[in-house]
This record gives C-alpha cells, structure tokens and sequence, in this order.
C-alpha cells in the first residue's frame, strides 16, 4: 500500500451501506478502512498518512457525536464527514461546532459524497502542513541562546538596539550581534516578520508563563525586570 495514498476511514453499522461506499471510494483512487462501529473504530493501529472519517450519525455502541468528542480530544483530531438518514438541525449544528468537515444527508449523491471526501482531507493536508511548520518553528527556537531570546522579545516589543542595551546591561554592538543571531537563526527576513512571529508566539501578552515556548525558557541570565515586562 502507498503511504502517500489517502485514506478514508468508514464508520457505519449498515453492513451493505458500508461495502457499496467502500467500492465507490476504492474506485476512486482512496485507501479504505471500514468498520461497523466506534470501538473498532478506536481500536484500530491508526496510519500515519492523510485522512478523514465518514461517520454515521447514529452508531450501536456510542453515537457519531460522541466519538467526535473522543477524537477532538485525542491529540490527533480526524477531519469528520457525518452521514445521517435522520437529519435534525440540533445535531448538524453541534457537529459542525465541533469542527466537522460536512454533513451529508442520506441518501447523497455520489459526487456530494467525494467533495465532502476531498474537503475533509484538504483540511488534514492544511493540519499536517501547520503541524510540520510548529516543529520547524520549534527547532529553529531551540537554536536560541536564552540572551538571544530576550533580545527577540525587546525588538518585537519596538525597543531600539540602544534601548534594549540598557534594558539588559550591555553593549549596543552586543545587541546588534545578538541581534543578527536571532534573524539569522529564525530564517527572518525583516523586523516586520520578528514581530508577526513575536505576536504568533503571544510575547507580547504580560503573563511570563506565555514567554517560554514548551518550557524552554526563562534562563537564569534573565534579570527580574525582564521577567514581569
């Protein structure tokens, strides 16, 4: 099997609802794992590739709602098509609150079917893709000595070389230096990105427990002002 193929995992206690989507989706050009419930569902080895869910709404053990919740609040949340013959706006709605991808009324078109298919596997793409970009980011602050750090956070702040000099006690040349090690270590091409990274990185919200990314900081080079600006 391609680990690159996407697959479509299929929830459903209907037995020939299940085999006729299957052939559907197979044909398409989808790898397919179908199950007839939520626990075996939840059982599963889960493949680390791009995916998304088509659920039925109502299930024999718990229902398509409930295992959304499961899934939102494992740490790897499943982009979901819900599928139901018994629509009713309360539960559309609280399923697409919950971060659904759609929502398909049976019986569905064939076409409604793999656009709902493809939106939902677009939206783990653009998950996977931000989840990529978070550990780069993360490396890339890793690379940072803790002065470094607090140079970053002065310069997002709008403080000047000389300012941030004596904010820390140093040399402006210094700063100027560490400066450039931020930049250069960041991958950032301008102040203008320093301080859209700073305000991603919420360093400029007041609460210290906010300035350290995965607790990497605060180091004991950072002075007791700098811990509260």
């Amino acid at each position: 099997m391609d680990s690159h193929m996407p697959t479509v995992f299929l929830v459903d206690d209907d037995a020939s609802f299940r085999r006729a989507l299957e052939r559907l989706l197979k044909a398409s050009g989808y790898d397919v794992q179908s199950y007839a419930s939520a626990t075996e569902f939840m059982n599963r080895p889960a493949p680390d590739r791009c995916g998304c869910l088509l659920l039925d709404v109502r299930l024999p053990d718990v229902t398509g709602l409930e295992l959304q919740e499961l899934i939102t609040t494992s740490g790897v949340p499943t982009p979901i098509v819900f599928m139901t013959g018994y629509a009713d706006v309360a539960t559309c709605v609280q399923a697409m609150k919950g971060g659904a991808a759609d929502f398909l009324i049976k019986p569905f078109e064939e076409a409604q079917l793999l656009d709902a298919v493809e939106r939902g596997l677009e939206k783990d793409r653009e998950r996977r893709r931000e989840r990529a970009e978070e550990h780069q980011l993360d490396d890339r602050l890793g690379q940072l000595t803790p002065r470094e750090y607090e140079v970053f956070r002065l310069v997002a702040k709008g403080m000047l070389n000389k300012q941030i000099a004596g904010v820390l006690g140093t040399k402006e040349g210094t700063v100027k230096m560490h400066r450039g090690h931020v930049m250069r270590k960041l991958e950032l091409g301008s102040v203008a990105e320093l301080v859209s990274l700073a305000h991603r990185l919420h360093l400029d919200d007041p609460r210290p427990d906010l300035h350290a990314r995965a607790g990497r900081f605060p180091s004991p080079e950072r002075s007791e002002p700098l811990a509260t600006a």
